[in-house]
């Protein structure tokens, strides 16, 4: 990838560079599902983080789980999840919002006192197009787009995913250069500067 390229996933619709990774292990949950797609959604996880070179965890000490995965039909029923509301500020207008916009899916991250990501938050409101999508599918696309604060754009045009001859879906290899080198030890957390992408190439070039 070149280095445009690279700035472009990190560059938000309003032109700021902003990037962040994981800056403690993963404790996952998911709401709304059943055991085989909870395994599903669990062998994701594990496949990206190992990937990234990053750590996963049964808890985390100060949130207990800090990535939330919910499964749901409607909007409203988020209204119904004790304590939501606690966790993700100003929880019934979003409601009100993505019901409005028949969104089918939202994420939100919360960040700790360096910037990097300390939480996360999965909505996937299961509409005919979702619940057409196979469970390995999109387990590993949510999952990816978890593991990095990703430009609000950056998969617009384009899915981090591919569908490789035979019909099997994989990670795009680009992208998964990308979560590699983003999680280098050498690389920083949180960069808000576009000359971070550039560090980027150059780590995709080591790897490569």
């Amino acid at each position: 990838m070149t280095q445009t390229e690279v700035e472009a996933l990190f560059t938000r619709a309003d032109g700021k560079y902003a990037f962040a990774r994981w800056g403690r292990p993963i404790a996952p949950i998911v709401f709304g599902v059943e055991a085989e797609t909870l395994s599903v959604i669990k062998g994701a996880f594990e496949a990206v983080v190992a990937l990234a070179g990053h750590n996963m965890a049964e808890t985390d000490p100060e949130l207990g789980s800090n990535c939330m995965v919910f499964f749901f039909r409607d909007w409203a029923e988020l209204i119904e999840v004790p304590d939501l509301d606690r966790l993700v500020p100003d929880l019934a207008p979003l409601v009100a919002r993505l019901t409005r916009e028949a969104a089918n899916q939202y994420r939100i991250f919360r960040f700790d006192d360096q910037g990097g990501i300390k939480a996360a938050f999965v909505f996937l409101r299961m509409d005919q197009h979702l619940g057409a999508v196979p469970a390995e599918t999109l387990a590993l696309s949510q999952v990816v787009q978890t593991v990095l604060l990703w430009s609000d754009t950056a998969f617009r045009e384009q899915s981090p995913l591919a569908v490789v001859p035979g019909g099997a879906t994989i990670l795009r290899p680009d992208i998964a250069g990308v979560i590699r080198a983003a999680y280098d030890p050498t690389m920083p957390v949180v960069a808000y500067d576009p000359s971070h992408a550039l560090r980027l190439c150059a780590r995709l070039e080591v790897v490569q």
